[in-house]
């Protein structure tokens, strides 16, 4: 089994409502806080995955689901 590190994050909602996001942190302590501000925020619209997937796995699904381009409201 390989190790890997794992960043949480937590939304609260007005409504009382919180989502959990498990993923890979995206900035380390060697880099500096420039460039490092958020541009865009993704959500996946993955709705069942295999109960086997792996972190990896799960990434690649949302990668591909990205790759179709961002999805807007209007």
């Amino acid at each position: 089994m390989k190790m890997l590190p794992l960043q949480l994050v937590i939304i609260d909602l007005e409504n009382g409502q919180r989502g959990v996001f498990i993923g890979r942190p995206l900035v380390s302590d060697e880099v500096s806080e420039d460039g490092c501000q958020v541009e865009n925020v993704w959500f996946t619209d993955i709705q069942e995955m295999p109960d086997t997937a792996t972190l990896e796995q799960l990434t690649r699904m949302a990668l591909a689901q990205m790759s179709n381009g961002p999805r807007t409201l209007q």
